[in-house]
């Protein structure tokens, strides 16, 4: 019996994911860890929740303004949630704070 961790695709298929969601992909699995860890934090966030505006506006805004008519509330409440920690900055117990970054005074 074998298991399969992963979804290839097939070669006569071609990619299952499309290609204009191959660069937001990239930005988050990169800007994810690196905010999970404290590591260059507020540049990172600040990034992603411009990402997620982008992707509000791109993906959901055509079919409705609202957020909960247009099925955008993932794409809205993580934008929020990334400007926040980009306005807040990292924790202490962060890799900015080991390696000496400004913190916030908030």
């Amino acid at each position: 019996m074998r298991i399969l961790l992963i979804n290839v695709p097939h070669p006569s298929i071609g990619s299952r994911i499309p290609d204009d969601h191959l660069p937001p992909l990239g930005l988050l699995s990169i800007g994810g860890p690196l905010i999970a860890v404290g590591l260059f934090t507020r540049p990172t966030a600040f990034i992603l929740s411009g990402e997620m505006a982008v992707a509000y506006f791109l993906g959901h805004f055509p079919n409705g303004f609202w957020p909960h008519t247009n099925m955008g509330e993932p794409a809205v409440l993580l934008c929020f949630v990334f400007l926040y920690i980009a306005a807040k900055g990292s924790g202490l117990w962060s890799v900015d704070s080991l390696r000496g970054a400004p913190a916030a005074k908030v």
